[in-house]
């Protein structure tokens, strides 16, 4: 090996610092007598030999020479380490996933972290191989990743006195942290509050035993104590150790010093041994005598051992070496892994190396290799889902390892002999079978349609999988491949094939477009569950909306499908933005809270109808609210529409009349009140009518007045009689009285409290249940009024105040309507009367008496209300209504709303009977003879009696119970027949249901459509009479839509082929695609143009309506005969004006080819004739494009001379150098003192000769001895 020593000007400097100043000054000035040359340097001072081989390990420790202490190596910023993790230490041992597995995606994850660049590779025994490339402190933070994240983590504990523990952590640190790197280990030290001293080590088992050598070194560095090194060859360290370290534990037992070896995996020769003196010294002459004993005795076998048996010659994690060392004092020498050598060395007593040998040939030979042909594709069906069929074979030999090879066709199996012949054997086997059952073929689609064939969430490709029983692989996105490998059934296959190539084919006539969407609107486009966005989908079926993520912050929305129906889809969604940038507009409208169930409808059927045909947001306040206004959103005249219909509903509904009533505006806060409690108690006395204010501020005086006429007309007179005396003279008195009171003192519809007013003028107002205090009461009116009705309120109330208990006679039979539901009927009662206490008699005892106690007013209206129920109990019937079990859920409707709805509105009890459940009869029943069972005799049941299970009891008054009925039996749903044809079902379900869902929604109606292997053309509706004729009608009219889609679909499907030469398709397509993309747009057709590897390039493909398709050939048809007429002439102009011709980013060439009408193309970079330039167009054209390039270039040209005549009077950037070298004078170059070729006959080597500077890889002749010493080549 030839070693080449460079003098750099560094390392040069340096020398000359060395010297004597007076040195220095004769090396600038130049020697000029005997003393100047005495003072030059000797030719071995300045070129210092190279060390040769040392003849001792101590010669390796010496600093050498000047070369290794002067001379500093070149580094590159670039290194490059391997790093191996065995089988049994790999953290994820998947085979199956190897390369797209969680160990893949750790090591992106750490390429990302670190800026190093990893590469994996799998060993035969199934060990990781990771080569790491990059910046040093880049590859060392990510061996520590890839030691912690990809292989399994161990621990230990290393104990070192207390006070060392800050120099293994370093100042602020460092230490520590790059002794974690260097180990790859977590090194966690106790706090100095913690008196432990054990320092816990967390990492591989190679990485312990470094970081565990390492601070044992610092420890004993900063050990007071004694402390040896000693270098050992690395070969003997075995024998020092012994096997599994038991002789040097013995040997720090016996001398009591602490000896520290480095492990295998640290290529260190040095021993180091700490303790007391004597303890040192004698481990030392121990050590020393052991070293001496076996560097005398032992000697060395080399023998050839496969590299593939190196790894059954030193077992898992070194133990098998340990065992041979331990049997026979033998120790084995393997080489490095990344090494290629196969010998393997044993060292030690001639008379072992024997029987050491017989182990190592033992060892290696026990496993043995041998492969099973197997096609590759097959590989994944052998191993099976998840390795089950392979986890069946390797449960029974445990010891063989199977390998599959990607991309072979055949599987490795390694191990015990027997056991590899009986798995060959079983796999041969599987492989056979599979052969003769299973096909493969592959398929080449463009990958930009892959994801469209996977479809979302896989569901296209997981049905074509689930359907023809194949196996379908599609390349990811990186591996950039249009092959697609289907596998399975041969039949299943080829169907699979057929079906995925025609998906392909419709994919590549469709065309994406991007909508700009503010993200703002994607929710509302999207709506609750994706209910808006379906519905946009199957107006839309062949279309496919992608939305953003919502993290991205995207506004851009992609459209996929045939170029008519994502520009349809387009405008559509364009105008549904639109319509939300202007659905902002809000209303408020009060409507009567008795009318809201009215407004809503039957399941909704109203509010929906109104919301989707004025196209607004309608929210009705919470049935428990005592808000009476209803908030349409949307756009201003949809807003008003929906109000107008709103309103309409309760105008209709009830006799609703409007009027306006002029009261200045200044009393309008007056007659509002305080948080609006005086307006609300006229318009509770008045049956609930709406009195709507002016905003305040306005100056309007109009106040608006709906309701009933009679109660309109009675409102609008409080009003302006309230208005009159708030203008003349308004007075206010305060009264206290008990809640429980108030609807007492209101009376029955407020009978009670508008005699009051009636007889005084006054205006009473009660407390609402918003209100804080709910004991006051106001009086507001003329002075004299208000003193009347104080008057009167405040002796009903000393009345009430005074409470009497008297009793009635109730007949028993009645109690338990009245203490039923815990009592409601009572509570209601006493709610009703001033708090009256009802008491019946206790439950078991046979009194009819009942007691009321409160005011006696109160007792005696609570008397009336009971007698008053009693009559109804007696006058009530029990009725029966059958009607079929199959209904009853029907009939309840959901979560029984429709019957609660009858039971309110005809005031009766309605009970359900339970539901009949089929009993097998019993294996054990009585034997019956003669009919008779037990003594008994049971006829039999009377076959036109209902079954209990049908029977539906009401209870109530006669009359009542009727209307009941007929109202049940109006709710049992009826079904009809419609015939459809059969090809049009699938259409009528929608995508995943949402078709026939959003029918049956929309009328209140069940579809059953057939199951599609039927192939019948009746669907069946179910539903209430009412909605079915409504329901058949909507199903008939989607069958007319969708028989007209199919027919347009029929005459958009016209395919026209035109034949144009390749060479102008470009000129067609246009830049940016503009031009090709105006022709389909303009004719509304679809354009394509052969892909590269087609057979007929000169085709192009036109499809949409017949006279479309025709419109678009003629256009393309004229663009190419435009382009024949068209010519090329090529001119020679200056390279060196090119540039300005083009001007910035070409901004200057496209003027002039958009000006002349023409088209320029510049030869590119290395052309044979930079000067050559191409122009092409009409001849009038290119003449005129011509005279104009060349005008330019003469122009050009005159500022192109004069700069570079310019140029040749610039100063050169290198004068000031030259001039320095100038007055320096003539150099002499590096002159020295005995010199080879001056000390001897011989002359200085000839450079230019071949002899004495012999190149790479030429024969050398012997030559004669030379003073530069013998060749090294």
């Amino acid at each position: 090996m030839s070693s080449v020593a460079v003098l750099t000007q560094e390392s040069f400097n340096e020398h000359r610092s060395g010297l004597l100043p007076e040195q220095v000054k004769a090396a600038v000035a130049g020697p000029s007598n005997a003393e100047e040359e005495d003072s030059l340097p000797t030719y071995k001072d300045a070129f210092p030999p190279l060390p040769e081989k040392p003849s001792s390990p101590e010669g390796v420790q010496e600093a050498g020479n000047a070369w290794t202490a002067r001379l500093k190596p070149l580094k590159s910023s670039i290194i490059t380490q391997v790093f191996h993790v065995p089988l049994e230490e790999r953290k994820y041992k998947d085979m199956n996933q190897f390369g797209e597995g969680d160990q893949a995606k750790v090591c992106l994850d750490i390429m990302h972290k670190t800026g190093a660049h990893l590469e994996l590779s799998m060993a035969k025994d199934q060990g990781l191989s990771i080569m790491v490339s990059g910046k040093h402190d880049a590859v060392m933070k990510a061996r520590k990743e890839i030691v912690s994240r990809l292989q399994t983590q161990a621990s230990a504990t290393v104990a070192i006195p207390k006070e060392h523990h800050r120099f293994v952590i370093g100042k602020s640190g460092e230490k520590l942290q790059e002794l974690e790197l260097k180990t790859a280990t977590k090194i966690q030290i106790p706090r100095p509050e913690d008196p432990s001293n054990l320092i816990k080590i967390s990492g591989t088992k190679e990485g312990l035993e470094k970081a565990k050598h390492e601070i044992l070194l610092i420890s004993a560095e900063q050990d007071k104590r004694a402390v040896e090194r000693l270098n050992i060859e690395k070969v003997y360290h075995p024998f020092l150790t012994g096997a599994y370290n038991k002789l040097v534990g013995e040997l720090m037992q016996e001398t009591g010093a602490r000896i520290n070896v480095p492990p295998p995996s640290v290529n260190k020769t040095e021993i180091v041994i700490t303790g007391e003196k004597e303890q040192v010294a004698l481990a030392i002459v121990k050590i020393k005598k052991i070293y001496e004993e076996k560097k005398k005795n032992a000697t060395t076998i080399a023998v050839e051992v496969k590299k593939s048996q190196h790894k059954y010659v030193i077992g898992p994690k070194g133990n098998t070496l340990q065992e041979i060392l331990d049997r026979t004092g033998v120790s084995v020498e393997i080489p490095p892994l990344d090494s290629s050598s196969e010998t393997v060395i044993l060292r030690g007593e001639p008379d072992r190396l024997g029987q050491a040998l017989t182990e190592v040939y033992a060892k290696a030979n026990s496993y043995t290799v041998s492969s099973v042909s197997a096609p590759s594709w097959l590989h994944r069906f052998i191993i099976g889902k998840k390795g089950q069929n392979l986890a069946k074979i390797t449960q029974q030999m445990p010891k063989v390892h199977i390998e599959f090879t990607e991309g072979e066709d055949k599987i490795t199996l390694e191990g015990p002999t027997k056991d590899v012949q009986i798995v060959q054997g079983q796999i041969e086997v599987i492989v056979t079978d599979l052969v003769s059952r299973m096909d493969y073929t592959e398929i080449s689609v463009d990958p930009k349609f892959h994801r469209h064939l996977i479809g979302k969430g896989g569901a296209n490709i997981n049905r074509i999988k689930e359907l023809h029983k194949v196996s379908v692989r599609i390349p990811p996105d990186n591996e950039k491949s249009n092959l697609i490998r289907i596998e399975g059934d041969p039949q299943g296959v080829q169907e699979a094939k057929k079906e995925l190539l025609e998906l392909a084919s419709r994919m590549e006539n469709e065309r994406t477009k991007d909508m700009i969407i503010e993200q703002r609107f994607h929710r509302a486009i999207i709506g609750q569950k994706g209910e808006k966005v379906k519905e946009i989908r199957d107006k839309f079926p062949e279309v496919i909306i992608n939305f953003p993520d919502p993290a991205q912050k995207s506004d851009i929305v992609q459209l996929r499908g045939p170029r008519t129906e994502v520009e349809k889809c387009t405008k559509f969604m364009q105008k549904m933005v639109a319509e939300m940038v202007e659905n902002s507009h809000s209303v408020s409208v009060p409507i009567f809270k008795q009318f809201h169930k009215n407004i809503i409808g039957k399941g909704g059927a109203n509010i929906k109808k109104i919301r989707e045909e004025t196209n607004t947001k309608i929210d009705l306040p919470a049935e428990n609210s005592n808000s009476e206004m209803i908030v349409i959103t949307g756009k201003k005249a949809n807003c008003e529409a929906a109000k107008i219909r709103i309103l309409a509903i309760q105008k209709e509904l009830a006799n609703i009349t409007e009027v306006e009533v002029s009261i200045p505006s200044k009393l309008h806060n007056s007659l509002i009140g305080s948080k609006g409690r005086f307006v609300r108690s006229i318009m509770e006395e008045c049956g609930g009518v709406h009195i709507h204010f002016p905003t305040e501020g306005s100056g309007i005086d109009a106040v608006t007045i709906r309701g009933s006429a009679e109660e309109v007309e009675k409102a609008k007179k409080q009003l302006l009689s309230l208005a009159e005396e708030k203008q003349t003279k308004s007075h206010t008195v305060e009264l206290r009285a008990k809640p429980e009171y108030h609807k007492f003192l209101i009376g029955k519809g407020g009978g009670n409290i508008r005699k009051v007013r009636d007889s005084t003028g006054a205006r009473i107002i009660f407390p609402t249940a918003e209100d804080k205090d709910q004991e006051l009461i106001m009086v507001i009116g003329t002075e004299e009024a208000v003193a009347d009705a104080q008057k009167e309120l405040e002796a009903l109330i000393k009345s009430l105040d005074n409470i009497v208990e008297d009793f009635m006679i109730v007949d028993p039979k009645h109690h338990r309507f009245f203490v039923a539901r815990r009592g409601q009927v009572l509570r209601d009662i006493a709610d009703e009367y001033g708090g009256v206490i009802v008491s019946f008699p206790r439950t078991g005892t046979q009194s009819d008496k009942v007691t009321l106690k409160g005011a006696k007013d109160c007792v005696e209206a609570a008397k009336k209300r009971i007698l008053e129920l009693i009559e109804d109990l007696d006058a009530q019937v029990i009725m029966e209504c059958v009607i079929p079990q199959k209904f009853h859920r029907s009939i309840m409707g959901p979560k029984g709303s429709r019957i609660q709805q009858i039971t309110k509105d005809h005031s009766v009890q309605i009970k359900f009977p339970d539901r009949e459940e089929q009993q097998a009869p019993s294996a054990d029943a009585s034997v019956q003879e003669n009919g008779e069972a037990n003594g008994e005799v049971k006829e039999p049941a009377d076959p036109s009696a209902p079954k209990k299970c049908d029977v539906i009891v009401l209870s109530g008054r006669k009359e009542r119970c009727e209307a009941a009925v007929e109202a049940l039996k109006a709710l049992v749903p009826l079904t009809i027949a419609v015939e459809v044809p059969f090809e049009l079902h699938r259409y009528i379900i929608g995508q995943k249901g949402s078709g026939i869902r959003k029918m049956m929604d929309e009328f209140e109606v069940n579809i059953q459509v057939p199951a599609p292997d039927l192939e019948s053309d009746i669907i069946s509706i179910t539903g209430l009479a009412s909605h079915l004729d409504r329901a058949k009608e909507g199903l008939l009219e989607r069958v007319k839509e969708l028989q007209a889609e199919q027919e347009d679909r029929a005459l958009r499907s016209f395919k026209l082929t035109i034949t144009v030469d390749p060479k102008y398709h470009p000129k067609i397509i246009g830049r940016k695609g503009a031009i090709i993309t105006q022709i389909r747009n303009e004719h509304e057709v679809n354009i394509q143009f052969p892909e590269k590897n087609d057979e007929n390039q000169d085709q192009i493909t036109i499809t949409g309506y017949e006279q479309n398709a025709v419109a678009a050939r003629d256009s393309i048809q004229a663009i190419v005969d435009e382009l024949e007429e068209m010519i090329s002439e090529d001119i020679t102009l200056d390279s060196r004006v090119h540039a300005r011709i083009i001007g910035a980013r070409g901004k200057g060439i496209r003027k002039i080819m958009d000006e002349f009408k023409v088209d320029v193309r510049f030869p590119q970079s290395g052309a044979a004739d930079p000067n050559l330039v191409t122009v092409t167009g009409r001849p009038e054209h290119v003449d005129e494009a011509i005279d104009h390039l060349l005008n330019l270039e003469e122009e050009y040209m005159a500022d192109v001379v004069e700069n570079e005549a310019k140029m040749a009077y610039m100063k050169p950037s290198g004068s000031t150098a030259g001039s320095m070298e100038e007055q320096r004078g003539p150099s002499k170059g590096f002159v020295v003192r005995e010199a080879p070729w001056t000390t001897s006959n011989e002359k200085a080597p000839d450079v230019s000769s071949s002899e004495e500077f012999p190149s790479f890889g030429a024969p050398v002749a012997a030559a004669k001895s030379s003073p530069w010493g013998p060749k090294r080549f």
